[in-house]
């Protein structure tokens, strides 16, 4: 069983469409007024529903924190790391284990992981600390 599928509501669909494209390098393969699907090589997707600018959900209420996305390469961890850095002064890099982490915010302000290797190629043997820091 693996993750298909997230969705998650932006304040500006094309400024959001453009990031998550570039940041994720997935295609949008349906597009509406209101709504777009992104999908990855490995065809999991990414659904962004526009919604008007409203108050965000406080960090560390019950429900979905972060999404955590795997890079291929430590290249294109960096990649992702000048993406964030692009769009946000608070970005993270940090070395845990045997893997790196890179934490920054997407146009809305929304927190963003990636992680190289992913969980796939390295075992993980504790909980990233970020998690606690609410």
């Amino acid at each position: 069983m693996r993750l298909s599928s997230a969705v998650t509501f932006v304040s500006d669909l094309d400024r959001s469409v453009a990031f998550y494209c570039e940041l994720l390098q997935v295609t949008c393969t349906i597009r509406s007024e209101s709504a777009a699907l992104l999908v990855g090589p490995d065809n999991y997707e990414l659904y962004l529903r526009g919604k008007h600018a409203q108050p965000s959900r406080v960090l560390g209420s019950v429900g979905i924190q972060y999404l955590i996305w795997s890079a291929d390469s430590m290249d294109e961890l960096q990649r992702c790391e000048d993406v964030l850095r692009r769009e946000s002064t608070h970005v993270r890099r940090e070395r845990l284990d045997d893997y790196d982490v890179v934490e920054g915010r997407d146009p809305d302000h929304l927190a963003i992981m990636v992680v190289f290797p992913g969980p796939d190629e390295s075992v993980r043997h504790s909980i990233i600390p970020r998690i606690y820091s609410w």
